[in-house]
């Protein structure tokens, strides 16, 4: 087929075509798939398919967020940049460095508890940074952070799959995944699905 003329549009709904004949049978519902789906146009990587995981009233919880005109805060720029609705990053804010310093925190734990009171029935959206990941967690549990939904898709070789673990042991609503992939780009994928679905409703 040449596809060197398709419009823009046509060449992500052919692509979509594509992910749906590769992927074939599958266990994700209506609103998980289209979900999936976004991260492996994103990535190229069907194994998210098989890596993907879901709380049971994350994307409700998303989706619901949305529709409020939640706020969205993430650990990088990068995603920030990703995602189509207005989000906010604060890691490379100058008090974040000062705190991190004077506290022995790395600039994306120092960001959480910068975050704590905007995230409260938003969406907090981590695409690289662990120890973002593993301090949000901690808050939670302490009941200082309320987040209506977790993005949780560190990157790397350290702590990124313990970190996501312990985020799928929580009962809270997340998606995430296991092992060592994910990224900012995937976790942008996530979020920009999710504004898609509540757009539709």
């Amino acid at each position: 087929m040449n596809t060197s003329k398709i419009k823009p549009q046509g060449i992500e709904d052919l692509s979509f075509e594509i992910i749906d004949q590769e992927a074939g049978d599958h266990k994700f519902n209506s609103i998980q798939w289209p979900i999936v789906r976004r991260m492996i146009h994103t990535s190229a990587d069907f194994e998210y398919i098989d890596t993907v995981r879901f709380h049971k009233d994350a994307c409700e919880a998303g989706i619901k967020a949305i529709k409020k005109g939640c706020s969205i805060m993430t650990d990088t720029n990068m995603a920030k940049a990703g995602i189509r609705n207005s989000a906010q990053c604060f890691i490379k804010d100058k008090d974040i460095l000062e705190i991190a310093t004077a506290k022995n925190l790395t600039r994306a734990e120092a960001a959480v508890d910068k975050a704590v009171d905007l995230m409260t029935d938003g969406i907090y959206v981590i695409g690289n940074a662990p120890t973002a990941l593993l301090r949000l967690i901690e808050l939670i549990k302490q009941g200082k952070a309320k987040p209506a939904l977790i993005v949780g898709f560190p990157v790397g070789f350290v702590n990124a799959a313990e970190s996501k673990h312990d985020l799928i042991a929580l009962d809270y609503p997340y998606i995430s995944n296991v092992g060592r992939k994910g990224g900012s780009n995937i976790a942008a994928s996530v979020v920009n699905a999710l504004i898609i679905l509540a757009e539709g409703r």
